[in-house]
């Protein structure tokens, strides 16, 4: 399981993302890269990592679930996710 202050650094640059996807647009539109510069760096997209909803896990993610490998064949045993089924030959 991820620290908590990971978990919170994630939390506060996906709110930042959000606050400003509509300037970084406009000024990316506008072709203004010293505005866009100017902007602060969690503003910027790429610095979101994909983590675990329920862990904060940063790898072994599965986008379709939002959860990494570990909680989503917990989940899947458990029959918690619909149509997913242990496969047996």
């Amino acid at each position: 399981m991820a620290k908590e202050s990971m978990k919170a650094r994630q939390r506060k640059r996906e709110h930042m993302v959000k606050t400003y996807a509509a300037k970084r647009a406009a000024l990316k539109e506008a072709g203004d890269f010293e505005g866009l510069q100017k902007l602060p760096r969690n503003a910027s997209p790429t610095r979101l990592r994909n983590r675990c909803s329920s862990t904060g896990r940063p790898r072994g993610y599965i986008r379709q679930f939002g959860v990494c490998r570990n909680v989503f064949r917990e989940m899947a045993s458990q029959g918690l996710i619909p149509g997913v089924t242990k496969a047996s030959w």
